[in-house]
């Protein structure tokens, strides 16, 4: 035991001084840096008095640089609704501001509020957009061109296999892509159109997304618009919407440095993800429904570091009998720590 003790503690000495080493020749800018997300959640439903504690997500992420003109991120999530979940692995080439390739697994450039992270979300639980209709992951390869002079804008277009994130050694006779365009005219403004092809059994499905914001003041106002449509007519067209708007109060004085007041509505109509039966058909995974959403938001710090959400979800049916569990009115508290 006491050998493999003095082993250790060598071996320890040793990484130590190549660390060190490392560290001055190695300029600073090209360690990796380490991020998380950690979110707690208590959900009582108000309908039949069920409650639950939840990990919402408890993420790890590293991303750097190895290269001056070479990037990479991975992330994980370590409790994704308790399951452990690989989600961001790639790497780019960034010429410089303006370009970069990108290949690996990767959120799949689309819609807005699908785009966020959860620690740039406004509210506890995401739009159905951004949940149920208009949520991809996949692995592929993307570009982006970036302008900020003149008329600033942003394009995103890419390549992918189209079979999820576990299904990596199937082979496809055609590829998924999705293309985003975000225009940005004046400060604090932003409008995105994008559209994505994706098939994730045999049946091609396609997407149309608009959506902009404006942000002046203490004022945020968005609204997003999704059209999803299947091919062969062999299931009916989808319509995804919502539209929210934050308020913040800034305070100079105690715990909170800024309290957020947030309204929301969406709304969507019967949906299938993709998926088939065993006749080969596609059927529903998501009742038509719309939501009326609540809030206020008390942050310790800045905006997305250390968020306490409360919110209130009101939702209606055209078939109150078909909905989900999870998906009926009910009071949201969330702790959110980012780091």
């Amino acid at each position: 035991m006491k050998m493999i003790t003095m082993f250790v503690v060598s071996v320890l000495t040793i990484m130590g001084g190549v660390v060190a080493s490392a560290q001055s020749i190695v300029s600073s800018e090209y360690f990796p840096e380490v991020h998380g997300t950690i979110r707690g959640k208590y959900e009582f439903q108000t309908t039949n008095g069920m409650q639950r504690f939840q990990v919402r997500n408890a993420r790890i992420g590293l991303n750097g640089k190895i290269l001056p003109i070479i990037a990479y991120k991975a992330e994980i999530d370590l409790s994704d609704e308790g399951n452990i979940k690989m989600l961001d692995a790639y790497a780019s080439v960034v010429p410089d501001e303006r370009w970069s390739v990108t290949i690996g697994q990767m959120r799949v450039p689309f819609t807005i509020d699908a785009h966020r992270s959860p620690h740039q979300q406004y509210f506890a639980n995401r739009s159905f957009i951004a949940k149920q209709v208009g949520n991809v992951r996949d692995v592929g390869v993307t570009g982006a061109f970036l302008l900020k002079e003149g008329l600033p804008l942003k394009l995103e277009g890419g390549l992918f296999n189209g079979s999820g994130l576990t299904n990596q050694k199937e082979w496809q006779r055609t590829l998924n892509y999705s293309v985003k365009f975000q225009l940005m005219p004046w400060q604090n403004y932003n409008l995105t159109l994008s559209t994505q092809k994706i098939c994730p059994d045999h049946i091609g499905i396609y997407m149309y997304d608009i959506g902009t914001y404006y942000e002046f003041g203490n004022w945020h106002i968005e609204a997003e618009y999704l059209y999803k449509t299947y091919a062969r007519n062999s299931f009916a067209d989808v319509h995804a919407f919502h539209a929210f708007v934050n308020y913040d109060w800034f305070l100079k004085k105690g715990a909170f440095r800024k309290i957020s007041f947030l309204g929301r509505y969406d709304s969507m109509g019967d949906h299938s993800d993709g998926t088939t039966d065993k006749d080969g058909k596609l059927f529903i995974t998501d009742y038509s429904r719309r939501r009326v959403t609540g809030g206020v938001t008390l942050s310790f710090g800045k905006a997305f570091r250390a968020d306490l959400r409360l919110n209130y979800e009101k939702y209606f049916y055209d078939k109150p009998a078909l909905a989900k569990e999870s998906e009926q009115d009910k009071l949201v508290m969330e702790l959110m720590v980012r780091f």
